[in-house]
């Protein structure tokens, strides 16, 4: 593949949690491999809207707090992680580097960090369990429920912790990409599988999915099962109700519908519908530590990161994205300390501005 071989490390590229991380991970990508990374849908209005709707919040910090000690760890379906910042599912990580998926599961996993794995990975779980700390499995529901079924089981074979059932793509829509080939190994059985423009059509998802979902891959798992891709609060209880042990609330990176909501403006009202007993995660636009401290004063118990663990991964490989967890966790307790919170459980909406 047309991937440099030789990266310098992570401590002299300086790689860190910041808007230009994606910048300087174009220069390393293949003009294909970013293009698809980076492209939003149709006009590519919610991509372009994510970031700045954290950073439009603004803070009421605390102040006369001890905050001698920050403890930015915390526990999400009985795993201890060392801050709520884990790395969210994305597909084709070959495309960025060479050990694809199997790097950034290592470098998740020296974080002290837990990994989404895509279902559209290009390494099978078990290579990339083997390299992993705790990780989940993200799923599509396919057009062929065979298909479905086996990856559920081999994930589950592989160690899996919990599946994220992914419900906001029922179809593909058109994206800005570079339009160039996608430059994913030839010979590669599972590539040619989960590629674009080479998968059967079986392994499209199924756009007559239902709630009933939530309970019969939890059955066919016995994992819990998260919904991601919720944005409207009635959408989240439902699926409570139904039996999800938590809900992701995202807008596909602005991949998906264009002109959905932010999932920093959606988020609120979605936690407030669940109830605090249910953990509420979110994704989209979040670039920094300071992000993080708003995502969770907005109702979150943690974040999810997407594009940036790519880019982490182009620059920088499994270090590259050990690095990059270890400056958002970095940043956020920073963050915590000015903002008079000594552990994730002392944010909540307290600490924004009602102007905001």
């Amino acid at each position: 593949m047309a991937v440099p071989e030789a990266r310098p490390g992570p401590e002299d590229l300086g790689i860190r949690a910041t808007r230009d991380l994606a910048v300087r991970a174009r220069a390393v990508l293949p003009a294909a491999a970013y293009g698809f990374y980076a492209a939003g849908s149709d006009e590519e209005i919610s991509a372009g809207e994510a970031e700045a709707a954290w950073r439009g919040r603004r803070l009421l910090p605390r102040v006369l707090r001890d905050v001698s000690s920050i403890d930015t760890g915390v526990e999400l379906l009985g795993t201890r992680l060392t801050s709520p910042v884990l790395a969210g599912p994305t597909a084709f990580h070959r495309m960025a580097h060479d050990e694809g998926e199997t790097a950034t599961a290592a470098g998740v996993a020296a974080a002290g960090s837990l990994l989404v794995l895509s279902s559209r990975a290009t390494r099978h779980p078990e290579e990339v369990a083997e390299a992993a700390g705790p990780w989940w499995y993200q799923v599509y529901w396919l057009r062929d429920a065979e298909v479905t079924r086996r990856q559920v089981e081999c994930a589950v074979a592989a160690g899996a912790r919990a599946l994220v059932l992914t419900v906001d793509a029922p179809y593909v829509p058109p994206r800005a990409t570079s339009g160039l080939p996608l430059p994913l190994p030839d010979d590669d059985e599972l590539c040619r599988s989960v590629g674009v423009g080479t998968r059967l059509p079986g392994w499209e998802q199924d756009p007559s999915l239902g709630l009933d979902a939530i309970e019969r891959l939890h059955r066919m798992s016995g994992l819990p099962v998260l919904v991601k891709g919720v944005l409207r609060p009635d959408d989240a209880k439902a699926c409570v109700a139904a039996g999800a042990a938590g809900v992701i609330v995202s807008n596909h990176g602005g991949r998906q519908l264009d002109r959905a909501v932010t999932s920093a403006d959606a988020l609120p009202a979605v936690a407030a519908a669940v109830g605090a007993d249910v953990p509420v995660l979110v994704d989209g636009g979040v670039r920094t530590g300071t992000d993080v401290l708003v995502a969770l004063a907005l109702g979150a118990r943690a974040v999810l990161l997407g594009r940036p663990v790519v880019w982490a991964l182009a620059l920088g490989g499994a270090a590259g994205v050990t690095a990059l967890l270890d400056s958002y966790r970095t940043q956020l307790s920073t963050a915590m300390a000015l903002g008079g919170c000594r552990r994730p459980a002392d944010i909540d909406a307290d600490l924004l501005h009602s102007g905001s």
